[in-house]
């Protein structure tokens, strides 16, 4: 069966299309607005300080699961579903403040729905009770697959007296929590109850499924249907067909009509990138086996029926399971994370913008996504594949305004083969051409906040090629009489301002684009000066201590030893070069220092002993801090206590403010240096008021 990788013009659609799930000609951006561990920059609090900057780049964003889970959790483990919000990221009314704060400026937020299975509480069985609007919802050891956890939990049942359900897995099993049986009357109305609260009290737009694998698809046509959500997405981590067939089976669920229920993420999508971009070989994104099945969705291919489906891709180039986290290499993307992103949002389907990408990456890929939004390219957009070998990869979708053409790769390997097409973005790996008819003026940089000072590229994308440009910096419409430059030209911007740029062609000013920029204090930082920080960890009595840190937002491991679990401070209770010793009232802690490079060059840290058991992630950190387990220990990772203004203000009382006129160092044997011996050191400081301190040292 040969497979072709070309645009598809003019294609009669099957009566199908016409289904919900997700809407037709989308043409928003979705942000995942977390990613593995992020308890700190993706609080509700955080994210809500953050809304004006994303809603004018994204229009969807997907947040974790948002009820309590019993403790630290990024809310897979979830427990409650109706009455108890306060979770890892912040209280229900966090939460329900920046999901109305979200709505107001048009961003609407997706809810992480995980009903494939369900945590417990004392026992193997034994569900919360919750009384929502005067309904008691609970569930029931009858619930549960029988055969969940490869039969485990029913050995266990029958031990203990309870009783299964009579029914087996609809989908696949997994033995993490208890299997959920969606034919259960009692399952279906929890569901339901849960999925209208979401919608219609706290606010969400719409679902991400959680692992639909677990269960047959119609039940997520079921709930859907009730529910009806604006956008749903379901996480079938598989196979092209595979996914195809899920999307087409939520049509099957009671009361769906035969009509699609929802949209999945197009793994396939995302491998394919993967593997161009880490096999640094660019044919990968269009060169495929002709027996393969593996197309992704958006494809023009005929084993996913010639793209037709593609208003249901939602593709995605990275997310917080193929991520490399700090404890696991994961299947990250290793290289051309920008790349990855431009080609992901030159391209149909409804992209899912990884939210360490945004971070690490936020004004490229606004300026991408500005591009995607000015051409309007739709979930539903046409495109095709042009030139392409190793080195290099073009295609050319076509918008509601326009047409974009991208090239990925050696970008100077090829250009658009007419003289019809405009330059509008360069960057790493990366370009982006309008073609003329779009008669615009453009902007290489998108609105929003910088850091640092930079130049804007101002471009005529226009037939007529000699069109000039005239612009202003006041937000005032510009007009004949405004500054005029050729297309071409840059600015340096290097403080507040409102671009205002419009095409002068005869008298008339055409194509008017704005962009607002901004820098904190109004002028652009000054350059940042490395610094040292030291990280003191009290003697926790282990045999080994050791280090693991990373830099957050990135892949970059601060330690010296790459393999977990990092550098050794003790080994066999003796103390390694990796590290040094200290007393501080009394106490002994272990330190490494480390340098921090940038200003937003925060770092994490896990301590262990020699790998297990270990902290919680801790962190990030900028400064000097003390820290200590603490002293009551939940199950799983251990906590910690950040005793920092405990001990610095010993510190502090110490090193006194008046000049230090002499330092002495004594040995246990009474000997006395300029310089510290080797173990426990007396250290008497004289000062310029005659006062003297003494602390004890172990160096």
């Amino acid at each position: 069966m040969k497979k072709f990788f070309s645009s598809i013009i003019g294609l009669a659609l099957p009566a199908v299309m016409l289904a919900q799930g997700w809407p037709a000609d989308y043409g928003g951006v979705m942000l995942q607005g977390f990613y593995w561990d992020s308890f700190k920059d993706t609080k509700w609090s955080v994210l809500e300080k953050q809304a004006d900057e994303l809603a004018r780049s994204f229009d969807l964003i997907w947040i974790p699961q948002s009820a309590y889970c019993g403790g630290q959790s990024m809310g897979y483990d979830d427990l409650y579903w109706f009455t108890n919000y306060n979770s890892s990221f912040g209280t229900e009314a966090q939460l329900r403040s920046m999901i109305q704060t979200f709505k107001s400026k048009g961003l609407g937020t997706i809810a992480d729905v995980v009903i494939n299975h369900r945590k417990t509480m004392s026992n193997w069985v034994d569900f919360p009770a919750e009384t929502y609007k005067g309904v008691t919802y609970k569930l029931l050891p009858t619930d549960i697959c029988k055969g969940d956890d490869e039969g485990k939990t029913l050995e266990w049942a029958q031990k203990n007296g309870y009783e299964l359900s009579v029914n087996g897995d609809t989908g696949e099993d997994w033995g993490g929590m208890r299997d959920l049986d969606h034919k259960s009357e009692n399952v279906q109305k929890n569901v339901n109850a849960y999925l209208n609260m979401l919608l219609n009290d706290l606010g969400y737009t719409g679902f991400r499924y959680d692992m639909v694998k677990g269960y047959h698809p119609k039940y997520t046509g079921y709930y859907n249907a009730i529910a009806k959500p604006q956008f749903s997405v379901g996480e079938c981590w598989d196979g092209t067909p595979t996914i195809l067939n899920w999307i087409k089976g939520t049509a099957a669920g009671e009361g769906a009509n035969n009509q699609i229920q929802s949209a999945a993420f197009d793994f396939q999508f995302r491998y394919t990138v993967r593997n161009a971009c880490n096999g640094k070989d660019w044919s990968m994104l269009a060169s495929y086996n002709e027996n393969a099945t593996n197309w992704p969705l958006i494809s023009n291919s005929d084993v996913v029926e010639n793209g037709i489906y593609r208003r249901y891709a939602v593709t995605f180039v990275e997310n917080h399971d193929t991520e490399k986290r700090s404890t696991a290499d994961q299947d990250p993307l290793r290289t051309d994370t920008l790349a990855a992103n431009a080609y992901m949002l030159a391209l149909p389907g409804t992209p899912c913008v990884f939210f360490k990408h945004w971070m690490a990456h936020k004004n490229d890929i606004a300026a991408m996504i500005a591009v995607r939004k000015a051409v309007g390219i739709t979930n539903t957009s046409n495109y095709s594949a042009g030139r392409y070998d190793a080195t290099y990869f073009t295609a050319n979708t076509t918008g509601k305004n326009g047409r974009l053409f991208v090239i990925l790769g050696n970008t100077n390997a090829y250009k658009p083969n007419d003289d019809n097409w405009k330059e509008v973005l360069d960057g790493y790996h990366y370009k982006y051409y309008m073609h003329r008819n779009m008669e615009t003026a453009w902007v290489d940089r998108a609105s929003g906040e910088y850091k640092e000072g930079f130049t804007a590229k101002l471009t005529a994308v226009s037939m007529t090629k000699d069109a000039q440009l005239v612009y202003t910096t006041d937000g005032t419409t510009p007009t004949a009489k405004s500054t005029k430059v050729e297309s071409g030209t840059t600015l340096n911007i290097d403080k507040d301002m409102v671009l205002t740029v419009g095409m002068l062609i005869g008298d008339a000013v055409k194509g008017v684009v704005k962009r607002e920029f901004t820098f904190e204090g109004g002028t652009p930082r000054p350059p940042f000066t490395p610094y040292t920080i030291k990280i003191h960890v009290k003697d926790p009595g282990w045999d080994n201590l050791n280090f693991w840190c990373w830099v957050e937002g990135s892949d970059n491991l601060c330690t010296e030893n790459k393999q977990w679990p990092g550098d050794a401070i003790l080994k066999d209770k003796i103390l390694q070069s990796a590290g040094k010793r200290t007393e501080v009232m009394g106490d002994t802690f272990y330190y490494k220092e480390y340098t921090v490079k940038d200003y937003d060059y925060d770092i994490m840290f896990i301590f262990s002993n020699a790998g297990s058991p270990q902290t919680v992630n801790l962190g990030p950190f900028d400064k000097d801090v003390y820290l200590e387990l603490a002293e009551d220990q939940p199950g799983g990772n251990l906590l910690v206590n950040d005793v920092t203004k405990k001990y610095t203000n010993a510190v502090n009382d110490l090193n006194r403010q008046q000049e230090v006129t002499s330092v002495k160092y004594v040995n246990i044997a009474g000997q006395v240096s300029s310089r510290p011996f080797d173990g426990v050191n007396l250290v008497v400081t004289r000062y310029s008021d005659g006062t003297q301190s003494t602390t004890k040292i172990i160096h």
